[in-house]
């Protein structure tokens, strides 16, 4: 099995290629889909052939490269183990554990895992936990107790002492919703309650370590003792995957041990590790405290307490941090609500409306904030631009992008207002300060009312759409379209001109549009809004709202996956 890997923002997204055929692109029936507008949709297919990988490109609109190497049209090209792979300005590489070298010699044994340092209330203590693996582990079982799903125990044995125990850990930790500090004070309740306890560490699964056990929080009794807290990796198994609670003994020096010693430096520990469930009973980490009193041995007894403590313990804990993830929540929503109102005061309040002319945009993002773009300037002397465009991804990465974009335009329209000077200062711009990844499909429209003539520059976006008075439609040649805005500086872009006779309209719109889709996966197409459009309305406010209505009808309920934007302007007939 082989795999390949998206380099995109720091991160190193992978994807599977299958044994026999995998096509990648943009469109939902590909193997591999890509949501991005540089790959087209059927871009490239990746097979297995006699234990080699190819790779062939499908005729893509920006084309495939393998280390720098831009291969030809549907010819496959072997692929090895770290190839780099370009798909336009998207990087990927290629791993495949079959054409890893073999080794010339055997390896050597994998060194122990080095000990895990615990940081303590943001300070270093230079404590260190040892995880002893099966073979290696000394400690014996001497009891458990399996949890009773509630959280508190057995109350009919010992009641009094649980529940003053309960209602000690209870006021330490009230009204505590910093969770670095509830750990160690949780640590503090158990020392009073268990007053011959040593050490006590609390471990929690770590959901971006793929659930791995991380120690968060370590005490011990007395200042310059040995710190370091040895936990048996067979007991930590078993009392996760069991909810278990366990009472063991080991022999801490079983390698150095004389019958002649005397008792007091026969070091037994005993040891009780629970575990800390949350309101489903499922395991978020485990508690564990030993002593190496010999006299004051932990019991049974002490076992069932400490899984009643541990039960109110780890309740408390999960409602702090529901109660942080929901301050944080609020927090974020608070924040968003705040940038969908600053990105809606970057649309224009109002579009132009020259005599003899009618004008329509829309804006409807998938997410609080979206990556589409639309704005519209008068320049006067009759003279208008329309700049629309699409920003590679969604939500607040889109955004972003989108106000710079907003901004660049606005800026440059100071200095010039010819249609091929203007797009290129601003693919200058933002090809400087492009962020990984990131570039906009892009319109520039200038609309001259004296002449009625416009002068287009298309950089990667979809060709707009003219309706003609008798119900058919024009597009722009697609050697015409350049590459999107902040790929490639310098980028020889074209400008079509054309004349807007009377009754006609022209639509301009994003993939949010073509590419909607139903519950069963079923795109909207621009062959069903080319049908919706000759059979339209020629008023650019009524068509709008009509295909906009019909895209909702298509999708029938299934969340918008796409920024949705339309610019409808035309002449009056």
């Amino acid at each position: 099995m082989a795999t390949i890997v998206l380099l995109q923002e720091g991160e190193a997204i992978p994807y599977p290629v299958g044994d026999g055929e995998s096509v990648i692109g943009r469109h939902p029936d590909c193997t591999i889909q890509l949501k991005l507008n540089t790959i087209s949709r059927r871009h490239a297919r990746f097979t297995k052939r006699d234990g080699q990988y190819y790779i062939e490109d499908l005729g893509s609109g920006n084309g495939t490269v393998v280390n720098g190497t831009q291969l030809e049209k549907e010819k496959p090209h072997p692929l090895n183990h770290q190839d780099r792979i370009k798909f336009g300005p998207m990087l990927l590489r290629f791993e495949c554990e079959e054409s890893r070298p073999a080794a010339s010699a055997p390896s050597a044994p994998a060194p122990a895992p080095a000990p895990v340092r615990i940081p303590v209330g943001g300070d270093d203590f230079g404590v260190t936990v040892n995880f002893a693996d099966e073979e290696d582990d000394e400690a014996e079982i001497m009891g458990t107790l399996a949890s009773t799903g509630g959280g508190f125990g057995m109350l009919e044995v010992q009641p009094e002492v649980k529940l003053k125990a309960v209602i000690d850990i209870t006021r330490s930790l009230c009204g505590e919703t910093n969770l670095d500090a509830m750990l160690p004070a949780i640590l503090d309740t158990l020392f009073r309650v268990f007053p011959h306890a040593d050490r006590g560490c609390v471990l929690l699964k770590d959901p971006e370590k793929g659930g791995e056990m991380v120690p968060r929080a370590f005490k011990h009794r007395r200042e310059g003792e040995d710190a370091t807290v040895r936990l048996s990796r067979t007991i930590l198994k078993k009392v996760l995957e069991e909810k278990t609670g366990i009472l063991s003994a080991d022999a801490a020096n079983d390698d150095q041990f004389d019958a002649s010693e005397s008792i007091s430096n026969l070091a037994i520990r005993s040891m009780m590790c629970v575990p800390l469930l949350d309101k489903e009973t499922e395991p978020i980490g485990v508690i564990n405290i030993d002593t190496m009193n010999p006299v004051t041995q932990f019991t049974s007894e002490d076992l069932d307490l400490l899984m009643t403590v541990a039960g109110q313990a780890a309740l408390t804990y999960e409602n702090a941090r529901l109660m942080k993830s929901f301050l944080e929540k609020q927090k974020q929503d608070g924040e968003m609500n705040i940038a969908q109102g600053v990105q809606q005061a970057l649309l224009p309040e109002t579009l132009p409306q020259p005599p003899g002319w009618k004008f329509y945009a829309s804006y409807d993002s998938a997410q609080a904030v979206g990556g589409d773009y639309y704005d519209a300037f008068d320049l006067g002397d009759g003279k208008f631009v329309l700049s629309f465009g699409d920003i590679s991804g969604k939500g607040v990465p889109g955004a972003i992008i989108m106000s710079r974009m907003s901004s660049c335009v606005q800026s440059t329209l100071q200095f010039t207002h010819d249609p091929l000077e203007a797009v290129n200062a601003i693919n200058k711009h933002m090809c400087a300060n492009a962020a990984e990844g990131r570039f906009v499909t892009y319109n520039f429209v200038l609309l001259d009312i004296n002449t009625n003539e416009i002068s287009l520059v298309n950089a990667g976006h979809m060709s707009p759409m003219v309706l003609k008075p008798d119900g058919t439609i024009d597009e722009f040649p697609e050697d015409s379209i350049g590459l999107p805005i902040g790929v490639m500086e310098g980028y020889p872009y074209e400008v079509e001109k054309r004349i807007i006779d009377p009754g006609e309209t022209m639509i301009l719109f994003t993939d949010g549009v073509d590419e909607a889709m139903n519950p069963d996966g079923e795109l909207y197409t621009l062959e069903r809004m080319r049908e919706l459009i000759r059979k339209g309305p020629r008023d650019p406010e009524e068509l709008g709202k009509i295909l906009l209505a019909d895209v909702r009808r298509h999708a029938n309920g299934r969340p918008q996956n796409d920024d949705i934007t339309i610019m409808i302007f035309g002449r009056d007939g």
